[in-house]
């Protein structure tokens, strides 16, 4: 496979490996997407050398919106370079914003989750092709280039299917459960029925197997285009950094949200909440004795030769960004002050897990791009869902986050023994009536990891031999 197109030099070759830095983010033209992108541009200036180079790969599902993040993130970067500068002044520090910004790259493609085929030929062409910037920028920007390798993907993306909240029933979860648990793990939100893919034209799919479009869009096409990425993820030796697949949970994936019988839930309630609770399920147990006949396959590449050139998967991390005021939870235009109000007020009250806006939510899936390998391995990185957290002085951090089932870190433990403070104490912000884990827990656990990653790649294979994929 190959273009006809003429490779053009990029901006970041004239350093050496050490010192660039690829990120994809799906779902990047708003929101927690975009605010990744954001926080990305501020950690990686304050904490990277000034040779460094930052690309990074925002996804949408247009060509207009790509425009739109391109110049977004571009004026973000020369804003915050322009800021510094300023700053820096004061103590006579001279420092070349423009330079700063010269090293900041966005390259937006288009890609639909929902869209099968699209997923396959998007993957194809980012690890064999040349790429470039859709036409429309004042300047021929990123045109041509080729992308080396990918140091994170952060499966962002997502999509609630949500019709609208049903206010009875949350003014009684309110009297009954308090402010905070209610927007914590609200049970008053109305899903619609699951879509399914094979019935839109657009997408050219059989009538059989189902697909649902929540499972599509939150889980399974990111998981396709993981195992798609890998030669880009995956790395020659263990003496390279290895690539990481950062997965965006949510707060919401409780134990009962998700059935193995039914995992693109057809006949639940929640298809958001169950999409979710199998990204937790998946994440954590890749590494396990019992899901490895599966996870280990999806982690290599098909292509044989790629397998034995770069025999060093990518690690997978498990993030959610807290509770933020998002159009995407189904409050009409006209209550969201009401409902940003609330979140702000359990922040107040002492929820750690109210982040409110985009920008402080996005914090545990840039905390996971930043971080030096050998910190997130000390830390079982692996083992953890990490949560963007926040304080009522309106510090930002990262905080271990509770999974029904699984503890906060897979291991048998008293939270109350733990010893951190604030809001990084386990015990605060947990969810009420949650049991302490047990090590049948853990067992069952891994057990649905197991069963989980059988259907995940029974899938993934189903899907590959019906729009017939060729390998090269």
């Amino acid at each position: 496979m190959g273009s006809q197109l003429p490779l053009t030099p990029a901006p970041w070759d004239a350093v050496p490996p050490q010192e660039q830095l690829f990120v994809l983010i799906t779902g990047a033209n708003s929101g927690i997407g975009l605010s990744i992108g954001e926080r990305l541009i501020d950690e990686f200036l304050a904490t990277r050398s000034l040779t460094s180079h930052l690309i990074l790969l925002p996804t949408t599902r247009s060509k207009s919106k790509s425009l739109q993040t391109i110049r977004a993130l571009r004026s973000y970067a020369q804003h915050t370079a322009q800021t510094s500068a300023a700053l820096r002044s004061r103590i006579g520090d001279k420092y070349n914003w423009e330079e700063t910004v010269a090293r900041i790259h966005i390259l937006s493609l288009q890609l639909d989750l929902c869209d099968v085929n699209g997923l396959y030929a998007f993957a194809a062409r980012l690890v064999h092709e040349p790429v470039s910037n859709p036409e429309g920028l004042s300047d021929e920007y990123l045109r041509n280039v080729r992308i080396p390798r990918l140091d994170s993907v952060v499966c962002n993306a997502a999509y609630g299917g949500w019709s609208g909240c049903n206010y009875p029933k949350a003014i009684w979860s309110f009297l009954t459960k308090g402010l905070t648990q209610s927007v914590s793990w609200p049970t008053f939100k109305n899903a619609l029925p699951t879509c399914i893919l094979n019935e839109n034209p657009q997408y050219h799919y059989p009538a059989k197997p189902l697909l649902g479009e929540v499972f599509s869009a939150c889980v399974f096409g990111h998981y396709i285009l993981a195992h798609e990425l890998l030669p880009l993820l995956n790395r020659r030796s263990e003496n390279e950094t290895p690539g990481r697949i950062i997965w965006s949970s949510s707060l919401e994936a409780v134990r009962e949200s998700l059935n193995p019988s039914d995992i693109q839930c057809f006949n639940g309630k929640g298809p958001y909440e169950s999409a979710k609770r199998l990204t937790d399920v998946l994440s954590l147990t890749t590494t396990m004795l019992s899901a490895k006949p599966y996870s280990a396959p999806f982690l290599t590449p098909d292509d044989l030769k790629e397998a034995e050139a770069k025999p060093v998967p990518p690690k997978f991390y498990l993030t959610h960004p807290g509770i933020v005021a998002s159009t995407i939870f189904p409050v009409p235009w006209f209550l969201m002050w009401a409902y940003t109000l609330a979140l702000v007020i359990a922040r107040w009250l002492g929820s750690p897990w109210h982040a409110v806006d985009p920008y402080t939510g996005s914090k545990s899936a840039a905390w996971v791009v930043l971080q030096e390998q050998s910190a997130l391995d000390d830390l079982d990185g692996e083992y953890v869902k990490w949560g963007s957290s926040s304080n009522h002085k309106l510090e930002v951090g990262v905080k271990k986050t509770e999974v029904e089932g699984w503890g906060w870190e897979g291991k048998v433990e008293d939270p109350k023994a733990d010893t951190a403070t604030g809001v990084l104490n386990k015990l605060v912000g947990r969810k009420l009536g949650t049991p302490d884990v047990t090590k049948d827990d853990l067992v069952e656990f891994e057990a649905l990891g197991a069963e989980c990653w059988k259907k995940m790649e029974d899938l993934r294979h189903e899907w590959a031999n019906i729009i017939g994929v060729k390998r090269v």
